[in-house]
Protein backbone atom coordinates (compact mmCIF):
# COMPACT_ATOMS: atom_id res chain seq x y z
CA UNK A 1 0.00 0.00 0.00
CA UNK A 2 1.65 3.39 -0.86
CA UNK A 3 1.09 6.29 1.40
CA UNK A 4 1.22 9.39 0.10
CA UNK A 5 2.97 12.26 1.96
CA UNK A 6 1.38 15.86 1.37
CA UNK A 7 3.48 19.09 2.72
CA UNK A 8 2.02 21.95 3.85
CA UNK A 9 2.22 23.95 1.15
CA UNK A 10 1.25 21.90 -1.33
CA UNK A 11 -1.62 22.72 -3.92
CA UNK A 12 -3.52 20.40 -5.39
CA UNK A 13 -6.01 21.32 -8.54
CA UNK A 14 -9.71 20.90 -7.74
CA UNK A 15 -11.23 23.28 -10.33
CA UNK A 16 -10.97 26.51 -12.43
CA UNK A 17 -9.86 28.88 -9.54
CA UNK A 18 -9.57 26.66 -6.28
CA UNK A 19 -7.19 24.57 -5.13
CA UNK A 20 -6.91 22.52 -1.53
CA UNK A 21 -4.53 22.33 0.38
CA UNK A 22 -3.41 21.07 3.97
CA UNK A 23 -2.76 24.28 6.89
CA UNK A 24 -0.72 23.91 9.78
CA UNK A 25 -3.53 21.71 11.76
CA UNK A 26 -3.15 19.41 8.63
CA UNK A 27 -7.32 19.96 8.12
CA UNK A 28 -8.15 20.42 4.00
CA UNK A 29 -8.80 23.98 3.15
CA UNK A 30 -10.65 24.93 0.05
CA UNK A 31 -9.59 28.26 -1.15
CA UNK A 32 -8.86 30.46 -4.11
CA UNK A 33 -5.72 29.99 -6.19
CA UNK A 34 -4.12 33.10 -7.05
CA UNK A 35 -2.24 30.54 -9.24
CA UNK A 36 -4.48 29.51 -11.07
CA UNK A 37 -6.17 32.88 -11.81
CA UNK A 38 -2.90 34.39 -12.87
CA UNK A 39 -2.95 31.31 -15.64
CA UNK A 40 -6.39 32.66 -16.88
CA UNK A 41 -5.48 35.89 -17.41
CA UNK A 42 -2.36 34.69 -18.79
CA UNK A 43 -4.71 32.59 -21.41
CA UNK A 44 -6.89 35.38 -21.80
CA UNK A 45 -3.74 37.46 -22.95
CA UNK A 46 -2.65 34.43 -24.65
CA UNK A 47 -6.05 34.65 -26.22
CA UNK A 48 -6.70 37.93 -27.72
CA UNK A 49 -2.63 37.42 -28.86
CA UNK A 50 -3.86 34.47 -30.92
CA UNK A 51 -7.21 36.97 -32.50
CA UNK A 52 -4.91 39.81 -33.32
CA UNK A 53 -2.30 37.46 -35.25
CA UNK A 54 -5.39 35.97 -37.15
CA UNK A 55 -6.77 39.68 -37.94
CA UNK A 56 -3.27 40.51 -38.44
CA UNK A 57 -2.97 38.14 -41.34
CA UNK A 58 -6.51 38.86 -42.98
CA UNK A 59 -5.32 42.37 -43.07
CA UNK A 60 -2.51 41.87 -44.48
CA UNK A 61 -0.22 44.94 -45.12
CA UNK A 62 0.69 45.45 -49.04
CA UNK A 63 4.29 44.10 -49.29
CA UNK A 64 2.80 40.74 -48.09
CA UNK A 65 0.32 40.35 -50.54
CA UNK A 66 0.86 38.62 -54.21
CA UNK A 67 1.33 40.88 -57.68
CA UNK A 68 -2.44 39.62 -58.04
CA UNK A 69 -3.62 40.40 -54.68
CA UNK A 70 -2.14 43.69 -54.92
CA UNK A 71 -3.37 44.70 -58.65
CA UNK A 72 -7.26 43.55 -56.60
CA UNK A 73 -6.44 46.13 -53.94
CA UNK A 74 -5.67 48.98 -56.73
CA UNK A 75 -8.71 48.17 -58.39
CA UNK A 76 -11.54 47.64 -55.57
CA UNK A 77 -9.78 51.08 -54.25
CA UNK A 78 -10.04 53.10 -57.55
CA UNK A 79 -13.70 51.59 -57.71
CA UNK A 80 -14.38 52.68 -53.91
CA UNK A 81 -13.42 56.43 -55.25
CA UNK A 82 -15.46 56.31 -58.52
CA UNK A 83 -18.94 55.08 -56.50
CA UNK A 84 -18.27 57.53 -53.86
CA UNK A 85 -17.56 60.15 -56.32
CA UNK A 86 -20.75 59.53 -58.14
CA UNK A 87 -23.34 59.16 -55.50
CA UNK A 88 -21.59 62.54 -53.95
CA UNK A 89 -22.52 64.12 -57.29
CA UNK A 90 -26.02 62.49 -56.72
CA UNK A 91 -26.18 64.70 -53.86
CA UNK A 92 -24.39 67.90 -54.74
CA UNK A 93 -26.98 68.66 -56.78
CA UNK A 94 -30.23 67.11 -55.76
CA UNK A 95 -29.82 69.75 -52.72
CA UNK A 96 -32.74 68.66 -50.33
CA UNK A 97 -34.67 66.17 -53.15
CA UNK A 98 -31.84 63.69 -52.16
CA UNK A 99 -31.30 60.82 -49.17
CA UNK A 100 -28.00 59.28 -47.57
CA UNK A 101 -25.53 57.13 -49.57
CA UNK A 102 -25.71 53.93 -49.31
CA UNK A 103 -23.03 51.12 -50.26
CA UNK A 104 -22.52 47.69 -51.77
CA UNK A 105 -19.52 46.64 -49.84
CA UNK A 106 -16.68 43.96 -50.84
CA UNK A 107 -13.59 42.99 -48.79
CA UNK A 108 -10.36 42.94 -50.05
CA UNK A 109 -7.03 40.51 -49.56
CA UNK A 110 -6.39 43.32 -47.43
CA UNK A 111 -8.94 42.93 -44.91
CA UNK A 112 -10.52 46.39 -45.70
CA UNK A 113 -13.87 47.08 -47.20
CA UNK A 114 -14.16 49.01 -50.52
CA UNK A 115 -17.51 50.19 -52.12
CA UNK A 116 -17.87 48.69 -54.87
CA UNK A 117 -21.56 49.73 -55.54
CA UNK A 118 -23.45 52.87 -54.19
CA UNK A 119 -27.32 54.08 -54.27
CA UNK A 120 -28.39 57.86 -53.17
CA UNK A 121 -32.66 57.97 -53.27
CA UNK A 122 -34.30 60.95 -55.29
CA UNK A 123 -37.46 62.54 -54.12
CA UNK A 124 -39.18 63.90 -56.57
CA UNK A 125 -41.91 66.53 -55.43
CA UNK A 126 -44.85 67.08 -57.43
CA UNK A 127 -45.47 70.82 -56.16
CA UNK A 128 -48.60 72.51 -55.57
CA UNK A 129 -48.40 74.53 -58.85
CA UNK A 130 -46.88 73.60 -62.05
CA UNK A 131 -43.83 76.66 -61.90
CA UNK A 132 -42.95 74.25 -58.52
CA UNK A 133 -43.53 71.27 -60.16
CA UNK A 134 -41.04 71.98 -63.07
CA UNK A 135 -38.24 73.57 -60.37
CA UNK A 136 -39.09 70.27 -59.16
CA UNK A 137 -38.37 67.97 -62.27
CA UNK A 138 -35.34 70.14 -63.72
CA UNK A 139 -33.71 69.46 -60.05
CA UNK A 140 -34.20 66.21 -60.03
CA UNK A 141 -33.11 65.71 -63.60
CA UNK A 142 -30.05 67.25 -62.44
CA UNK A 143 -29.12 65.46 -59.65
CA UNK A 144 -29.53 62.47 -61.43
CA UNK A 145 -27.76 63.41 -64.22
CA UNK A 146 -24.81 64.59 -62.70
CA UNK A 147 -22.01 62.28 -62.45
CA UNK A 148 -19.85 61.82 -64.78
CA UNK A 149 -20.58 58.70 -66.09
CA UNK A 150 -24.33 58.28 -65.16
CA UNK A 151 -25.50 54.66 -64.58
CA UNK A 152 -28.81 53.23 -66.57
CA UNK A 153 -31.31 53.88 -63.15
CA UNK A 154 -29.79 57.16 -63.05
CA UNK A 155 -31.42 57.56 -66.82
CA UNK A 156 -34.57 56.48 -65.88
CA UNK A 157 -35.05 58.52 -62.87
CA UNK A 158 -34.25 61.33 -64.88
CA UNK A 159 -36.46 60.03 -67.88
CA UNK A 160 -39.30 60.01 -65.06
CA UNK A 161 -38.60 63.87 -64.14
CA UNK A 162 -38.95 64.63 -67.32
CA UNK A 163 -42.01 63.05 -67.74
CA UNK A 164 -43.31 65.34 -65.12
CA UNK A 165 -41.25 68.66 -66.23
CA UNK A 166 -43.65 67.43 -69.40
CA UNK A 167 -46.82 67.42 -67.86
CA UNK A 168 -46.46 70.39 -65.67
CA UNK A 169 -45.02 72.62 -68.82
CA UNK A 170 -48.62 70.87 -70.46
CA UNK A 171 -50.31 72.19 -67.14
CA UNK A 172 -48.71 75.95 -67.46
CA UNK A 173 -49.36 76.34 -70.88
CA UNK A 174 -52.93 75.00 -70.43
CA UNK A 175 -53.82 78.01 -67.61
CA UNK A 176 -52.10 80.34 -70.01
CA UNK A 177 -54.26 79.61 -72.63
CA UNK A 178 -56.93 79.96 -70.32
CA UNK A 179 -56.13 83.21 -68.94
CA UNK A 180 -55.20 84.49 -72.09
CA UNK A 181 -59.39 83.19 -73.74
CA UNK A 182 -60.94 85.03 -70.47
CA UNK A 183 -58.97 87.81 -71.05
CA UNK A 184 -59.92 88.01 -74.99
CA UNK A 185 -63.77 87.21 -73.86
CA UNK A 186 -63.48 90.23 -71.14
CA UNK A 187 -61.73 92.20 -74.09
CA UNK A 188 -64.56 91.52 -76.82
CA UNK A 189 -67.47 91.98 -74.27
CA UNK A 190 -66.37 95.28 -72.99
CA UNK A 191 -66.22 96.45 -76.61
CA UNK A 192 -69.22 95.18 -78.01
CA UNK A 193 -70.92 97.37 -75.54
Amino acid sequence: MKIMEIGLNSLYNIGTNYSIRLNEKEVLVVEDDPLRKTETSDEKKSAKEEEKKKNQEKSKSANELSIDERRLVQDLQSRDTEVRAHEAAHQGAGGGMTGGASYTYQQGPDGRMYAIGGEVSISIASGSTPQEAIRNAQQAIAAAMAPSDPSGQDFAVASSAMVMLMKAQQQLTKEMQQEMLGKEVYKNAAVGT
